[in-house]
């Protein structure tokens, strides 16, 4: 029964589908229409009697969802209007009428509800757009396409009938500005060209095929974006060029930004220690964190929390190699001693205060490797001595 029947085809989400059915023989007395649909329990999807209407035994998954013509039984086109159609109405529906005596069947109808749609984007000023819709090629002759706009009243884009367009009842939005494919029967590729596509044309279309005695629907979902202004782009670009330009400023100037006094300070890998300096203002509050980091790569340094140090915050490469002075929040002087320097230590290291207010300093240490002086009053060999270890200069510190 299946290979016999109508198949009619609708994507879900749209507003109805229509089931066809015509009768041209003779309407029997006491006459009812019914359509059925056989693996359901009540069977029942319409009723229709002389009377008007009888729902008393539909099935409840189709209760305000059904209708056919007022004048079926005079026009003898008994089609059903299935509104909103979804998933679950996929099957084989029976159109048949009975005199309450015999039951005359008049159609088998397999219709098809899809859950997928087409979307297509496409940007105001374009030439042109595609509306997707293709089916199986060599299709009959006398095949027909109807283009519709389905998000409004029923307005008709293009239709094509009897291998040629026929656009004496297209929409005046729509004049002069559609186009479908050349061999469209042939090669099954039903889509439409929409020129000059503007933000009134967003929305459904629905493309209709009426092949042999099957109908079959596809839904596009177009939507015209607005372009992008001009201004803006010339703003966008500015703002570009303006984050380029301040992040190179950031980065030379870096030191400048990063705390109150820059300083440098160089000593020869060797010594016994070091000293990167940093005094603030005395009496800092009493529940005042400070830490030294160093940066390339980040590695907490020192970690001092109301005048104690936090040696479970710091970093192993700096264990039991940093001290601080006691006493630092009354006195302000949060300068880091770092024992045996080594050249793995050049580098910045900052002091942050965190509390109720906020102090920053940055301070660039350089390690210098030891120089070998070779000994001249030396007798034996090649032996030689180093340089004694020291602090080389404190540039723009105070040590």
């Amino acid at each position: 029964q299946h290979a016999l029947a109508v198949l009619v085809e609708v994507n879900e989400g749209a507003e109805s589908v229509l089931l066809p059915c015509q009768f041209s023989g003779f309407i029997p007395e006491e006459p009812t229409v019914m359509w059925t649909r056989s693996d359901l329990d009540p069977k029942s999807v319409h009723l229709l009697r002389e009377g008007g209407d009888d729902l008393r035994g539909q099935n409840q998954r189709y209760s305000g969802r059904t209708s056919v013509r007022s004048d079926a039984l005079d026009s003898g086109d008994f089609s059903l209007t299935l509104r909103k159609p979804q998933l679950t109405d996929s099957g084989s529906y029976t159109c048949s009428i009975s005199n309450g005596r015999r039951e005359r069947r008049l159609r088998d109808i397999q219709l098809q509800v899809k859950d997928q749609q087409v979307e297509v984007k496409v940007e105001e000023g374009s030439e042109s757009v595609i509306l997707p819709c293709k089916t199986t090629p060599d299709l009959p002759k006398d095949t027909r396409v109807e283009w519709t706009r389905s998000d409004r009243e029923l307005m008709v884009v293009h239709v094509y009938s009897n291998r040629s367009d026929h656009l004496k009842k297209q929409d005046d939005l729509y004049r002069e500005r559609t186009k479908m494919n050349n061999d469209l029967l042939g090669t099954g590729d039903l889509s439409l060209t929409l020129k000059q596509p503007t933000q009134r044309d967003t929305g459904g279309y629905i493309c209709t095929i009426y092949r042999d005695k099957d109908i079959l629907r596809h839904k596009v979902v177009l939507q015209v974006k607005e372009p992008f202004p001009s201004w803006a782009i010339a703003l966008l670009v500015l703002l570009v060029l303006l984050l380029l330009v301040s992040g190179g400023l950031l980065f030379h100037f870096r030191h400048h930004f990063m705390g109150f006094v820059d300083c440098q300070v160089k000593v020869e890998e060797g010594a016994e220690s070091v000293q990167l300096p940093f005094k603030t203002t005395e009496n800092l509050p009493e529940d005042a964190e400070v830490q030294w980091v160093r940066y390339n790569p980040k590695k907490t340094v020192h970690v001092s929390k109301k005048d104690s140090d936090q040696p479970d915050k710091q970093h192993q490469d700096y264990r039991d190699r940093t001290t601080m002075n006691e006493d630092l929040l009354r006195t302000g002087d949060l300068s880091l001693t770092l024992k045996q320097p080594t050249e793995r230590d050049s580098g910045e290291y900052r002091c942050v205060v965190y509390g109720m207010i906020w102090r920053g300093k940055t301070v660039l240490l350089k390690v210098k490797g030891r120089v070998q002086v070779q000994d001249q009053t030396e007798d034996i060999g090649n032996k030689s001595r180093s340089t004694d270890p020291t602090l080389l200069s404190a540039e723009g510190c105070t040590v």
